[in-house]
């Protein structure tokens, strides 16, 4: 496959003061000579300069483990870090760790499931986030319009959206999710991951196994009589609660982890809601914790490598999902990856212009997504109203109107009735104004 010659490549990663950034230092690490990179740079807000200081140090003596092949710069300078940039890795968290947990807590005082990308905290986490993205994308057209943006940033696929409706800026947006429903089938039936082929359908965190095909042979009803009954395929952020046979043999598919918000509401709710009664700490507080421990290993100048300890933070083939991608994208491979990209066609239920997670070919030019048609009525109505949602919440986060917000919140599956959509607005719009401008709180 041709690459672009031999230009030494300038990576930016914006929020990389995050824990998660040795994955991604790992990952180019471990493909350096693959993918010509020079220099990592690692951009955070001032606040976060601690923070930053530790990781980028962690990030150093990582590559000085390998013989130094890329340079590590950390600043808060984000037009620096942009500036000539050949790819922008966006994974930051407005509003930090506390702005997630009030995302999973003031849902839940409404009785809704509080989560921090599905749901009203999902909404409350992109009303905050889109608008901070497109003012890079706003840099990143002035400063390196060439550049590739890889979005990682949370709820993904609403953040892809909003660039591609919004700017001209070259985005992918990414998830492990898929490429860890691949590994967890693969180790189900035994074999390598290259050898099962996954048929990937729906949108960030609503991405449903549509086909699954093990060294060329279908073999999606056994796939699913596998994902039964299994816990072991979930994730660490989301409640661990087994899928009935007789459901998924006839969904025909097999549902993400986030499904289980969906599917099971009622028990995930419940149990949720019987934490809080408890006293028990919400995602985002054990994550909390999780960090602290994580930035304590990371200042021990003996430490050149990412500790086991990472693997509590989630984020399982993290780094492989986006080196990978960036590795196809700079020598246009055009191997299959699943991406959010807009859908041009491929789910035919939806519009041409919906982000959409699915298999795409990897080419220099972009995602090209592969066609799947139309979807069964069990994928398709979930799907459609979510979309709808997704929708409403990228205008609304962009214009700041609230009759926009509410219409989002009253399209969620989540959300029981408009009363509890308008009490959900009030609540979140007030928590979060330090955020939202676009609201002239």
């Amino acid at each position: 496959m041709p690459s672009n010659g031999h230009k030494q490549l300038k990576i930016a990663v914006i929020g990389g003061g995050s824990t998660y950034t040795p994955e991604l230092i790992e990952g180019f690490l471990a493909r350096r000579d693959e993918l010509p990179v020079g220099e990592v740079w690692l951009m955070d807000l001032p606040e976060a300069e601690e923070k930053l200081r530790i990781v980028a140090g962690l990030a150093e003596r990582m590559s000085a483990r390998c013989g130094r092949p890329f340079a590590v710069i950390q600043t808060t300078d984000r037009r620096a870090a942009l500036d000539g940039a050949d790819f922008v890795i966006t994974q930051m968290r407005v509003g930090q760790l506390a702005a997630r947990i009030r995302d999973e807590r003031i849902p839940l005082s409404h009785g809704v499931i509080g989560q921090e990308t599905t749901g009203p905290g999902g909404f409350a986490n992109a009303l905050r986030t889109i608008p901070v993205v497109l003012a890079i994308c706003r840099d990143l057209a002035e400063l390196a319009p060439e550049a590739w943006l890889i979005n990682f940033a949370n709820p993904s696929g609403l953040v892809t959206e909003a660039v591609t409706r919004y700017t001209k800026v070259k985005v992918v947006g990414l998830c492990n999710v898929p490429l860890n429903m691949q590994a967890g089938l693969a180790k189900a039936f035994g074999v390598d991951p290259a050898e099962i082929y996954v048929e990937f359908v729906g949108c960030n965190h609503l991405v449903w196994a549509n086909r699954v095909f093990c060294r060329g042979v279908e073999v999606t009803e056994r796939a699913i009589e596998l994902t039964a009954e299994d816990p072991a395929l979930n994730m660490k952020n989301i409640p661990h609660r087994t899928w009935s046979r007789d459901f998924l043999l006839s969904l025909g598919a097999i549902p993400c982890g986030y499904h289980r918000y969906y599917y099971l509401t009622k028990e995930i709710l419940a149990e949720l809601l019987e934490a809080e009664a408890a006293g028990r700490p919400t995602r985002g507080e054990v994550v909390r914790e999780v960090e602290a421990e994580l930035l304590r290993l990371y200042q021990d100048p003996g430490l050149d490598h990412k500790p086991e300890a990472l693997a509590k933070r989630g984020g399982a083939l993290y780094s492989e999902a986006a080196v990978r991608l960036i590795s196809s994208l700079h020598h246009d491979r055009r191997d299959i990856q699943c991406v959010d990209t807009t859908n041009r066609g491929a789910l035919a239920d939806l519009l041409p212009e919906a982000v959409v997670e699915v298999n795409c070919v990897i080419t220099a030019q972009g995602p090209q997504p592969i066609a799947v048609g139309h979807l069964r009525p069990q994928l398709r109505g979930l799907l459609q109203q979510v979309k709808a949602y997704e929708e409403l919440t990228v205008e609304a986060a962009v214009t700041g109107d609230r009759g926009l917000a509410l219409q989002a919140l009253a399209a969620h599956p989540l959300v029981p009735s408009i009363s509890v959509a308008r009490a959900l607005l009030a609540d979140l719009l007030g928590a979060n104004r330090d955020f939202l401008p676009q609201f002239k709180i």
